[in-house]
């Protein structure tokens, strides 16, 4: 009995086992002591963010290499079986495997980084984080309105890169072209209003066009696009019930909220300060041609009589 016991113990197939539940449980311990190190030591989000996907990366592939190692004297016998599991297993996790693929395409083809914003499958908002499987968002808008996060961290297949578009607010050029519009009683000095809306326009936006002039050049020179004008710009129209002004200007993807709100901050000032020189308008309705109304009441009866007069 003791030399059973004996035998089993020390079988080779159990003891390749035990070695690669210790090798693997090393592996754990040190990728996990590396992350550690990595958050404590690294302040920079992005940089902490890539070497801790790093760490990860390179712990799945020294454990794969643990395995392989003490089973390769069995891996060759096992070829053809595995071979045969492996058609059921890729039918059966199809999906997987196709948004696999997508990570490995997400990862190479620079679809999007941690830090863009995007919208995948019709859902927009913050990539925080990037796995085999499943890219997480944090998303924006829905019932909030413009772009603010609305709390909802949502994750999306990576399989969705082969089905539907791609939308990046932030990639190769991370700024938005935007317009307000502003309507104006006719009567009112236009343009002073124009002249005003250009000198407001430049005055809060005129940095982004000068910071996105560069990532613009960069843009053009890698895509085939032809110029486009960065600089704040002025148009109007005139409508049935008033003009419209409508003021065009470049912004960062994630200020957008923040700069209408000082455009119309900035404009309603000098709406105030032109000395009813700029009249703002709204939709009124008139009513053109109403016939006259003739009511005769009947004495003794309770029931009245209109008449319309045409």
């Amino acid at each position: 009995m003791p030399d059973q016991l004996t035998h089993w113990i020390f079988h080779p197939t159990l003891v390749k086992f035990l070695i690669v539940l210790v090798g693997l449980a090393i592996v754990y311990l040190i990728s996990k002591a590396a992350q550690r190190g990595i958050s404590r030591g690294i302040e920079d989000a992005s940089t902490r963010y890539s070497a801790r996907k790093f760490v990860a990366f390179f712990g799945y592939l020294l454990a794969f290499l643990v395995v392989a190692t003490v089973f390769s004297d069995r891996l060759a016998g096992l070829t053809v079986a595995l071979g045969v599991a492996g058609v059921g297993v890729a039918f059966a996790l199809q999906e997987v495997i196709v948004s696999a693929a997508g990570w490995v395409t997400v990862s190479f083809g620079r679809y999007y980084s941690p830090g863009d914003r995007v919208q995948l499958g019709g859902i927009k908002g913050d990539v925080i984080d990037i796995g085999i499987l499943r890219t997480t968002l944090m998303e924006v808008g829905q019932w909030v309105n413009s772009d603010l996060y609305n709390g909802r961290i949502v994750r999306i297949a990576n399989s969705f890169v082969f089905k539907e578009p791609v939308f990046n607010y932030s990639a190769d050029f991370p700024f938005l072209w935007d317009e307000i519009t502003l309507p104006v009683r006719y009567g009112s000095d236009w343009e002073y209003t124009r002249k005003m809306l250009q000198q407001v326009a430049d005055e809060v936006c005129r940095g982004f066009a000068v910071h996105s002039l560069a990532a613009w050049r960069d843009a053009v020179h890698k895509y085939r696009l032809e110029e486009a004008r960065i600089e704040p710009v002025i148009t109007l129209a005139a409508t049935d019930n008033w003009i419209a002004f409508t003021t065009r200007y470049i912004v960062a993807y994630q200020e957008r909220r923040a700069v209408r709100d000082r455009l119309f901050t900035r404009i309603l000032e000098e709406v105030d300060k032109s000395g009813n020189r700029i009249r703002l308008a709204s939709t009124t309705v008139e009513i053109v041609n109403l016939p006259g109304v003739d009511v005769a009441f009947t004495e003794g009866k309770a029931s009245a009589q209109a008449r319309y007069v045409p």
